[in-house]
């Protein structure tokens, strides 16, 4: 299975479809991504936070595959947020993972109360500069905080990777991005297990195409645009969320999927989250 890629504002490009390890422990983890690696993902999503980065290099290892072949994705976490922390966090997730360099990293969360995401965002375009990190993006940054960046800043964000499915679509912050040349990622793309994917309707575009209501989501996502990083640790729905590419949703089903959006979160709200 080869997932296409799409191009990032900064000429480099990623894979439209990954794998998200976040609540995964590092063991499970490992084996995880291993399995996920055979099945022709290559786009690796972790975060410092998730206390996995040991597991998921020693699957990016083991699996011989060539580093060029890999976009692995990690995050500076709260509690590290500022210059100096910054760039001291990059290289434990670095040393973490085993790897010389990162395809992607975000600032997980804008922390607007406290007011070092632009700070944080300075340590992220120094690491890009010195070549340490391919492409710097954020997590769940709003409107008004993507906006302080895209203005004060030096570098555009690749990516914003945010809260997003068809029970909660984010219009104005997907129309911020393309705007902006920020490409949209997907986190929670099948709701996190809040009755999505129990859904009438997905049930019935899902049957009309002989497949399933996860799959028919994650298509969805694709032909708006979106990247993807569905999580799984089972073997079977791993393999499942990859294979979307042999169909197309007609345009009756993007309607009907469109008018499902709720615009009910099933995460924190990035305007007032705050957490070390």
């Amino acid at each position: 299975m080869t997932v296409p890629k799409v191009d990032l504002i900064d000429g480099t490009a990623m894979p439209q479809l990954g794998f998200g390890v976040f609540q995964v422990g590092n063991d499970e983890a490992e084996s995880a991504v291993k399995v996920a690696l055979r099945n022709g993902y290559r786009s690796i999503d972790t975060a410092s936070v998730y206390g996995n980065e040991d597991g998921v290099g020693r699957a990016l290892r083991e699996s011989e595959l060539p580093r060029e072949e890999l976009f692995v994705t990690s995050k500076v976490w709260n509690s590290d947020q500022g210059y100096d922390d910054t760039m001291r966090a990059y290289e434990a997730s670095l040393s973490r993972l085993g790897l010389e360099y990162l395809d992607l990293y975000l600032i997980h969360w804008p922390m607007p109360g406290r007011g070092l995401y632009l700070e944080t965002w300075r340590a992220l375009e120094r690491l890009k500069h010195d070549g340490r990190v391919r492409s710097i993006g954020v997590s769940n940054f709003t409107v008004e905080t993507l906006r302080r960046i895209v203005d004060e800043a030096d570098v555009v964000p690749a990516v914003n990777q945010i809260e997003l499915h068809p029970y909660f679509q984010q219009d104005g912050m997907r129309a911020f991005h393309r705007d902006h040349g920020i490409r949209t990622e997907a986190w929670a793309p099948l709701g996190q297990g809040h009755g999505l994917l129990d859904d009438p309707a997905l049930d019935r575009i899902a049957r009309v195409h002989g497949r399933t209501p996860a799959q028919v989501a994650l298509r969805w996502h694709l032909e708006i645009g979106n990247v993807v990083i569905p999580k799984s640790v089972t073997p079977s729905r791993i393999a499942e969320n990859i294979d979307v590419f042999g169909f197309e949703l007609a345009p009756e089903d993007m309607k009907t999927i469109g008018e499902m959006d709720k615009g009910v979160r099933v995460g924190p709200d990035p305007a007032t989250f705050e957490s070390d």
